[in-house]
């Protein structure tokens, strides 16, 4: 990982949208910091498309798809695009059938139940209750587990044939193919009516946590803030960038290099 100053300005230039998680991204404490949301306005002024996409449940996006100045919320690592406008309200976007939806979720609560009944110390996320398309033990938010836990729930959630990855607050797991990555190709399709892989080099992603690494692997332009440092004995791939600013000030340090450069590109 290099630092943020190292970020090249022809690379700065050409970055036209971003990508972002949430959690311990924009967020301090579960709750997103005024330097943030001010980065987040300050993208849209300049006309930067911005879409979030977090392992949270539909039902806890959906305030922040009409409050926050973002394009598009994708839910429940690609599952689930939502967006919101003034005269249409909350619009979703699913990448499975409604029948498959309900035959799915029956499957993953049986799971659910059986972590937690097996699994000491396994407890189902406090945002369950959201959650549309799959399931999440809390392993930092509200309960702690350690790394042995961790990988217990994982490993019964891949043995019931559930994809899984881990957040910086929860263990997520879904039955499908779809991910962070895959779910980032998708919104673009969907929502811009463009391709993704045609245009990787102007987007930039900011992360934190192992459940982001295929966009870290992905993107030239791919940050992390620097409480990534928890998790990088757990990463494949890393970050080119990290902030020194954590969670939120991150975030918006990384948004007044990639502004700092477009201003500079436009005084010439």
């Amino acid at each position: 990982m290099q630092a943020l100053v190292n970020w090249p300005l022809e690379t700065r230039r050409k970055i036209t949208g971003v990508f972002t998680d949430i959690d311990d991204t924009l967020t301090t404490e579960g709750v997103i910091t005024p330097d943030a949301l001010a980065a987040l306005s300050a993208l849209k002024t300049a006309g930067v498309e911005v879409i979030a996409i977090t392992g949270r449940p539909v039902g806890w996006s959906e305030p922040f798809a009409r409050s926050w100045p973002v394009n598009a919320i994708v839910a429940e690592n690609g599952a689930v695009i939502i967006t919101a406008a003034a005269d249409t309200g909350i619009t979703k976007v699913y990448q499975q059938s409604a029948a498959m939806r309900a035959q799915n979720f029956a499957r993953m609560q049986q799971v659910l139940k059986e972590i937690e009944r097996d699994i000491p110390g396994a407890k189902r996320a406090t945002d369950s209750a959201g959650r549309e398309t799959d399931i999440a033990i809390d392993h930092s938010e509200f309960a702690q587990l350690d790394q042995a836990q961790i990988e217990a729930v994982l490993k019964r959630m891949q043995s019931c044939g559930l994809q899984a990855s881990v957040s910086s607050i929860h263990i997520n797991a879904w039955y499908g193919q779809h991910n962070k990555l895959q779910g980032a190709h998708w919104v673009v399709e969907k929502l811009l009516q463009r391709r993704l892989a045609s245009e990787m080099d102007n987007w930039v992603f900011v992360g934190d946590s192992t459940n982001d690494q295929l966009m870290f692997g992905a993107f030239n332009s791919s940050m992390g803030v620097a409480n990534i440092a928890r998790f990088v004995p757990q990463l494949t791939h890393l970050p080119r960038y990290v902030t020194t600013g954590e969670r939120g000030a991150g975030f918006a340090q990384m948004v007044t290099q990639l502004l700092a450069a477009r201003e500079t590109h436009n005084t010439h």
